[in-house]
């Protein structure tokens, strides 16, 4: 007798339960936590779309595959700003999927206060909100 198997999540139901477990930000509040010094603003998109689309000032690039390795405070890897697990990282990617999936992922390391931004860098873009070439 087979058991029966759960049905593995779709994408859409996986952002979905990902995104349950925090609270995602909009580009402002992204933008003004990075600039009071509460929040450390992680871009992760492939270098293609940066050279396109330009920079967010004082943003940490890390490139998707790095990230957890970058981030974490344990890390032999780390960056100078992974500090510590209380650490408030925004991840921003092109359009707000992959940012998060890699919060989650963040938080899974223990970083309790990763979010992502809603929309990415389209929606920081959009929002008027600085970007340097």
């Amino acid at each position: 007798m087979s058991a029966l198997r759960e049905q593995p999540p779709g994408t859409d139901e996986l952002l979905e339960r990902v995104r349950a477990d925090y609270r995602r930000i909009e580009a402002r509040e992204a933008y003004d936590a990075a600039r009071d010094g509460t929040a450390l603003l992680v871009d992760i998109r492939y270098a293609a779309l940066r050279d396109g689309d330009g920079l967010i000032p004082g943003a940490l690039v890390v490139e998707r595959n790095e990230l957890e390795w970058r981030l974490d405070p344990r890390g032999s890897h780390r960056v100078p700003e992974a500090t510590g697990h209380d650490l408030r990282v925004v991840v921003i990617c092109n359009e707000g999927y992959a940012s998060s999936l890699a919060a989650a992922s963040l938080h899974r390391l223990g970083l309790h206060r990763a979010t992502d931004l809603v929309g990415g860098f389209q929606a920081w873009k959009a929002a008027g909100l600085p970007v340097t070439s």
